[in-house]
């Protein structure tokens, strides 16, 4: 009995060739699979940044703000240019309910799939699950403001200007006044008197005075300043401010209040 060891069988060329292909696109399917999963991490903390500081996504679930915008619009709310260069009259502001606002909303519960895949639609812009908590107005009055309504013609008049506010309100008709209640008010300091453009159709500051705001939105409460419509596709485009309506108004007066 021989004691000599017979070395291993050496594979064929042919099948070192398919174990060394085999190994490969093992490889590279791991590769592509970690590559993919590093862009999907990097893509939706990019959005989450971008969400958190720079702009958001709202629908708009009423009519108040028609036809500036309608139904169901999709836009997105710049919130860093706001917080470095301010607001002016005429902007279009998303802000949280001041108190009272909104009616009481009970939702219905939701799986927690439902509502992860939700949270997850939120960090990238493709849901607004909090629009129904949050309202969009124009802002008529900045902290100072002496705004009335109504002068003989029916407009509104800012710090004893009147604004033709035509190019944007909804009304029944030509004839309407500018609003359907009259209202005198000064704006106390870092509070904002805003209105809806259809604006006979839009529980506003004219219709919050008995809350405790008094009708007011304090300016910590403003989230941005719509300025895209994003949906649907053939709405698709930037909002107008109509600054121009109120480039007569003078500033206040006297500083602003502090309430």
């Amino acid at each position: 009995m021989s004691t000599e060891q017979q070395a291993p069988a050496t594979p064929a060329p042919s099948s070192r060739a398919r174990l060394n292909s085999g190994r490969d696109r093992r490889h590279g399917w791991l590769s592509f699979l970690r590559d993919v999963i590093i862009i999907v991490l990097v893509a939706v903390l990019v959005s989450f940044l971008v969400k958190t500081f720079l702009v958001r996504s709202f629908y708009i679930p009423s009519g108040s703000m028609e036809s500036t915008l309608m139904v169901d619009d999709r836009i997105l709310v710049d919130e860093i240019t706001p917080r470095f260069g301010g607001y002016e009259r005429g902007d279009i502001v998303v802000f949280r309910d001041p108190g009272g606002w909104l009616p009481v909303r009970i939702d219905p519960p939701r799986s927690p799939l439902v509502e992860g895949a939700e949270w997850m639609l939120s960090l990238v812009g493709l849901s607004a699950p909090d629009s129904d908590d949050h309202l969009v107005k124009r802002i008529i009055g900045m902290p100072g403001d002496h705004v009335v309504c109504c002068n003989a013609i029916g407009q509104i008049t800012v710090n004893d200007v009147p604004i033709d506010e035509s190019d944007y309100l909804k009304l029944p008709n030509a004839d309407s006044p500018a609003s359907a209640d009259d209202f005198d008010v000064v704006v106390p300091a870092d509070r904002l008197w805003v209105l809806g453009d259809n604006r006979y159709s839009s529980k506003d500051s004219r219709y919050n005075t008995d809350q405790p705001g008094k009708g007011f939105v304090p300016v910590e409460n403003i989230v941005g300043r719509a300025f895209l419509i994003t949906w649907p596709f053939n709405r698709f485009g930037i909002l107008d401010f109509h600054h121009e309506v109120f480039a007569g108004v003078a500033e206040p007066t006297s500083e602003p209040v502090s309430k």
